[in-house]
Order: C-alpha cells, then structure tokens, then sequence
C-alpha cells in the first residue's frame, strides 16, 4: 500500500484522515440517535440541547486548545490561524467535551449521569477515524516513531514505523467487548461504562504517547499525556464514589 491514501474528489485530491474523521463523527451520531430511540431513558428537551450544546463547544474549544500545545514553542513563535484551526486531537476533544457537559447539567441542574449512551457511538467514531489515520501514513502527526519490532511498517518514509491507529483500534475493539460484558451484567450504576471508558482510553493514550512523536513539557511528558493524568485521576475518583454509593 502506498501512503498516503488519498480520493480526488472534484478535481482535488484529499487526504484520507479529513474525510474518514467527518465519516467517523457521522456514522457515531446516527448510532448514537439510534441507541437514543431504544433507551428507557428519556431526556428533557431543554437537558438533551445543553449536553449537546456543552459536548460540542468543549470539544472543539479542546482538541484545539490541547492540539495546539503538543507544540507550544512552535504555535508562539509563528502564530497562523490556518495552522491552530487544522491542530486537534480526540483527547483535548474528549477532556473539554466533558467539561462542557457537566457545566450544561449544572446550568439545567440536572443530576444524572448521562454518559453511558453515548459510549458505543463514540468509539465507533474513533475507530473509523483511525482508519482515516493509519491510511493518512506519516503526512499528518498521527503515526509512530521508528521500530525493529515485528510490528514495524513502512507508512511513507524509508522508517518501519510503529502503526499506533491500528494500536488504537486493536484497543478500542477490545474494550468494546469487555465494556459490552460489563452492560450485560445490568447491575451497574449509571455511568459507570462511561467512566471506565475514560479511565481505560486515556490510560491507554497515556502510554501510547511514548512510542509517538512527542514535544517533551514536563520531565519526559508530552501535554497529551499530562491531559491524559488529570482525566484518569477524575475518572479514578467519580467510579470509587459511584461503586461507595451503590454499596
């Protein structure tokens, strides 16, 4: 396969990445409206559009703001607004997004935890992006450093390279099914998939981040991974009061 796999679309050619994450977040919406339907649990109008509203506002406030600060020397020193529009990442996006929805529930105060639902979408999204990624190769800044393990592949440059969105998608196919046992057992507290979900995501991109390119911020962390520390101690804290209030 040569990367990068690109579509001509209207005389243009296109990346691969663009048009799988747009993919990505199409196909996870229309799976979450669809789970939406099928759940006992109904939302108000006004309670559905604030965690709508708060999700989408921290999430792009926040894969740009983190993208953006993986280079922090590079953005201040030769600020173009081209360049920190283009920068995201799904971990500031998933972070802020957070944010954005527990600030909307305390606005409508509503309570309840109403984050399991969206789960299943979400990783849906992330791994059709991924695909997008991989294929994308070493043209944007989504691939791995250089490696002889057996794992190696060749993504655009004469390196074997660590191909961490298949990595990333591997993961995510697994902690579905595990995520899918733990739903089956009914006998979870609501919201506790979905803070497992983040506890397990971001423990895993912690790590992952190692075997990437990465602008070292404090000791040898880059700020993914610093971001990623401060949402796994959150998500530790929520599921031991979850489980306290459920015993």
């Amino acid at each position: 396969m040569d990367f990068p796999f690109t579509f001509h679309i209207c005389g243009k050619t296109v990346l691969a990445h663009p048009i799988f994450e747009t993919l990505g977040m199409f196909i996870g919406m229309r799976y979450y409206f669809y789970l939406k339907r099928k759940s006992t649990e109904k939302l108000s109008f006004n309670t559905s559009a604030a965690v709508l509203i708060g999700a989408t506002a921290g999430a792009l406030i926040g894969s740009k703001l983190v993208g953006n600060l993986e280079n922090p020397y590079k953005i201040f020193e030769h600020f173009d607004l081209k360049t920190f529009w283009s920068n995201n990442t799904i971990v500031g996006g998933l972070a802020f997004g957070l944010a954005g929805v527990e600030v909307a529930k305390k606005i409508v105060k509503h309570k309840e935890s109403t984050g399991d639902l969206i789960v299943f979408p979400l990783m849906l999204a992330i791994i059709i992006g991924r695909i997008g990624c991989f294929l994308t190769g070493i043209y944007e800044e989504t691939y791995g450093l250089p490696t002889n393990s057996i794992f190696g592949m060749h993504l655009g440059d004469q390196y074997l390279r660590h191909p961490v969105a298949l990595y990333e998608i591997a993961f995510l196919i697994l902690l579905w099914i595990g995520l899918k046992i733990i739903q089956k057992k009914q006998n979870y507290p609501s919201g506790f998939v979905f803070q497992v979900f983040m506890v397990s995501y971001f423990t895993f991109r912690f790590f992952l981040d190692f075997i990437k390119p990465r602008v070292e911020i404090l000791g040898n962390l880059g700020t993914i991974q610093i971001v990623c520390i401060c949402v796994i101690i959150y998500y530790i804290y929520k599921i031991k009061n979850t489980l306290s209030l459920q015993s």
